[in-house]
């Protein structure tokens, strides 16, 4: 299970290192996506068949779905993790979620979120300042 938070630097070349503890977990083939939020997201290959795989499952005479699917499907891009334990974030993801040269690598179960450093902090103050009453939500669901 990918977990924890580690502020990274992309560099001139695009290329953003992975946190040791994320490397064995993710292997060396991943995907990038766009993400929820203005992040991306990172899957270990894996992770990014049972996703693809629930995507193409949805019906595509709805909207909703073909918007989703074309979202997370059409942004994707297969990459390889080097020797060095970096990936190469395209500039086209590189500017969905505005990254600069220090990002926030957040593992969130079977993803990585890959976010600007600045509009993490923003997005994690916000759901901090929240946490109460989203445990109340899930706790109505039966979840907490």
């Amino acid at each position: 299970m990918l977990i924890g938070e580690y502020l990274h630097t992309l560099d001139a070349k695009k290329r953003l290192s992975m946190p040791a503890k994320f490397r064995k977990e993710i292997g060396k083939k991943v995907v990038i996506t766009r993400g929820l939020d203005s992040c991306l997201f990172l899957f270990p290959q894996k992770s990014w068949d049972k996703i693809a795989s629930k995507l193409s499952d949805l019906p595509f005479g709805q909207a909703d779905t073909r918007g989703m699917s074309r979202f997370i499907l059409a942004g994707a891009v297969d990459t390889e993790v080097d020797n060095a334990g970096r990936i190469l974030v395209p500039d086209y993801l590189k500017d969905f979620a505005d990254l600069k040269s220090r990002v926030v690598l957040a593992g969130v179960s079977d993803r990585i979120e890959i976010w600007n450093e600045k509009t993490w902090e923003e997005y994690k103050h916000r759901i901090e300042k929240g946490a109460d009453q989203m445990a109340e939500k899930l706790g109505d669901l039966g979840i907490l």
